[in-house]
């Protein structure tokens, strides 16, 4: 009667232990087996790393986009009044912000006057785009009122402006400064329109997070932005926020029924549509590139495995005349590259949760190194390098590496456990 012992028993991981710390002198392949290691840790890391980096950078860019904008703008077509003339807007006492908010879903529903300028302080200027909107629904807005990053007082806003801290900047003005606006479609008078311009005091600068927003926008009072654009009465269009920002185009039917006869919508995701789709596919073709990464570093155990095999052939040999089953050989040697992925795997997920973690401090520090000016937000939109640690990346990067190290690892220790013990004790 033959005796089975149960599957990956001690006496499997004893051997495969003492193969994988055994000495080259002693037929093992310690340095091979610690290049395995160390690829396989990179490449976990290099995964887990650009994929935190991505949703990071994804998370933020969409959170600037509701945080600071409309998620549904409402605006009507141009169309020719009593008097011939070509209006655009909505009348303010037409009611429609009253049927907007009766829409379900719809949390705020804002009018607003916009309109370009040149912003002028000291002796510098900049295009600028002004938003004339209510102090009420300017404390609403997440990125830009009540709780977002910005000094001065909103409380004020009725007696002058708020402006992004890019305008600020660049301007060189603060909080109590006064801001020269310039409209070309001002005033008309008999020899045509003339430009308009009005100086404003800045009560409230905040910082949007947001490059081309905080150097480009302006909050007005409603009023104020009625009588400087020649809009009295009017309003360019509503701003609607609703709960559900995600399932807005389920919404976009019933708001732009709301809107009116002459209404038109534009939703966050008919204005950042294409660049998010493009953000989609550069992930999965990241997640490709950095998987055939891991491919590659768990090849290296395969060279590691078969050179071990070859070391080892008169003790596979020798241990199958001892009654070690085939069964046994392909554990003993699926332990020993399965133990190089598992430990590599763990590494890396460590490094690149670090990474995640610590990536302002890491950031912080190769800025300096590298004299500063790593991170253009003129490019990139945002201020600094973000990253989003999220378990299912996570998962995705460990069952990706211990998938293809096991799976690789399966052709030696099969090689292994065929060989043929007459063969391997032959010339010994």
């Amino acid at each position: 009667m033959t005796l089975r012992t149960p599957p990956f028993s001690r006496f499997e991981w004893m051997i495969a232990w003492r193969y994988l710390r055994a000495k080259r002198a002693e037929g093992g392949v310690s340095v091979m087996t610690w290049i395995s290691l160390i690829g396989i840790t990179l490449a976990v890391f290099a995964l887990i790393a650009t994929l935190a980096v991505r949703a990071g950078f994804r998370a933020e860019f969409v959170d600037t986009i509701l945080g600071a904008n409309a998620h549904v703008t409402v605006y009507s077509t141009a169309r020719q009044n009593a008097d011939g003339m070509t209006i655009s807007g909505f009348a303010q006492d037409s009611g429609i912000e009253k049927t907007l908010l009766a829409v379900p879903g719809v949390t705020r529903a804002a009018p607003l006057v916009k309109g370009q300028v040149m912003a002028a302080g000291a002796d510098r200027n900049l295009g600028a785009e002004v938003f004339g909107i209510a102090l009420a629904d300017l404390k609403t807005i997440r990125r830009v009122g009540i709780g977002a990053d910005a000094y001065g007082d909103i409380e004020q806003f009725d007696q002058g402006i708020a402006i992004g801290s890019g305008i600020a900047r660049e301007l060189g003005i603060t909080v109590g400064d006064r801001l020269r606006l310039i409209s070309p479609n001002g005033a008309k008078t008999a020899f045509g329109t003339s430009p308009r311009v009005n100086a404003y005091k800045v009560v409230y600068i905040f910082t949007a997070g947001r490059y081309d927003i905080d150097r480009t926008r302006i909050y007005m009072p409603l009023a104020a932005a009625q009588s400087f654009f020649n809009r009295e009465g009017f309003v360019d269009e509503f701003e609607v926020m609703v709960k559900d920002p995600d399932h807005v185009d389920d919404m976009a039917g019933s708001v732009l029924t709301a809107g009116g006869p002459d209404a038109l919508i534009w939703t966050w995701r008919d204005a950042s549509g294409s660049f998010l789709r493009a953000l989609s596919i550069e992930d999965n073709v990241m997640f490709i590139i950095l998987s055939i990464l891991v491919l590659i570093a768990a090849m290296n155990i395969v060279s590691g495995l078969i050179m071990l095999v070859k070391n080892k052939g008169r003790d596979i040999g020798i241990l199958r005349t001892m009654g070690l089953t085939e069964g046994s050989i392909l554990r003993v040697f699926f332990i020993c590259g399965a133990s190089t992925g598992l430990i590599g795997t763990a590494l890396g997920v460590a490094l690149g949760c670090l990474f995640a973690t610590y990536i302002d401090t890491i950031f912080s520090f190769v800025n300096y190194v590298a004299g500063g000016g790593v991170w253009d937000p003129s490019i990139r939109g945002i201020y600094a390098l973000p990253a989003k640690l999220q378990w299912g990346d996570v998962m995705s990067a460990v069952s990706l590496s211990l998938g293809l190290s096991f799976i690789v690892t399966l052709f030696p220790a099969r090689r292994a456990a065929r060989m043929n013990p007459v063969e391997a004790l032959r010339y010994e």
